[in-house]
């Protein structure tokens, strides 16, 4: 099993996007809207700029949260963050 890459810091570009960079060097923009418009869970975040906005890194790097309207934790692991974020790359190289 490979090691998981932590991430260094995140900040929102826009309402559903966030640009990550990773403990290793890579950084991308990461566009999260596509999930975000599924699912109940992602209700505040969609509903909401301000709360989007907030988007912290997790302990250790692991994950950026959110809190939702209820005070539970909404987050996506850096794992995941960084295989969308390299596939939104090549999708982009190959557009152009």
């Amino acid at each position: 099993m490979s090691e998981i890459v932590r991430m260094k810091s995140v900040e929102s570009v826009l309402h559903g996007v966030v640009k990550i960079v990773w403990l290793d060097g890579y950084e991308a923009i990461v566009d999260l809207r596509p999930v975000l418009a599924e699912g109940e869970v992602f209700e505040s975040l969609r509903d909401s700029p301000e709360r989007f906005n907030s988007v912290k890194l997790a302990e250790f790097g692991h994950a950026i949260t959110w809190r939702d309207s209820h005070d539970d934790e909404i987050d996506f692991g850096s794992d995941q963050l960084r295989r969308r974020a390299e596939r939104q790359a090549e999708i982009l190289r190959l557009a152009s």
